[in-house]
C-alpha cells in the first residue's frame, strides 16, 4: 500500500511558476516510480512526467519538455514537479502516481492504468 499527497497547486500568471510536491509513505519510496498526471475539466487524464525509483531517468510529454522538471528526493519521500512558463493550456488538477509494476524501470510507461496509487490532486490555475 502506498499514500500520495500533492501539495503545491495555486493561481499563477501566464508565465509564472510554481513548483508541486508529492510526499508518499507505506513502502520503500525508492523501489517505485512517479508519475504526474493532469486532467482539465472536460478532458481526458494526460501523462505529463515521470522520474523512476533512482531518479536517474525521467520521461515528459512534449506539451512540457523544457518548461517542467521532474525530480525526487528519497531521503524526505517526496517528487518534485518545477513548472516553468505556465500557460493558461496548464490549468489542470494535477495527480502524482505510484507505479509499482516489477520491471517499471525497463518499461517506464505513459499510461495511467499502469499506474497503482494515485493521490487526491491539486489544482493548477494560470491565468492569461
Amino acid at each position: 500500500q502506498v499514500q500520495l499527497v500533492e501539495s503545491g497547486g495555486g493561481l499563477v500568471q501566464a508565465g509564472g511558476s510554481l513548483r508541486l510536491s508529492c510526499v508518499a509513505s507505506g513502502r520503500a519510496f525508492s523501489n517505485y516510480a512517479i508519475g504526474w498526471f493532469r486532467q482539465a475539466p472536460g478532458k481526458e487524464r494526460e501523462f505529463v512526467a515521470r522520474i523512476d525509483g533512482s531518479g536517474g531517468s525521467t520521461l515528459y510529454a512534449d506539451s512540457v519538455k523544457g518548461r517542467f522538471t521532474i525530480s525526487r528526493d528519497n531521503a524526505k519521500n517526496t517528487v518534485y514537479l518545477q513548472m516553468n512558463s505556465l500557460k493558461p493550456d496548464d490549468t489542470a488538477v494535477y495527480y502524482c502516481a505510484a507505479d509499482l509494476r516489477p520491471l517499471a524501470w525497463k518499461f517506464p510507461s505513459r499510461w495511467s492504468t499502469d499506474y497503482d496509487y494515485w493521490g487526491q490532486g491539486t489544482q493548477v490555475t494560470v491565468s492569461s
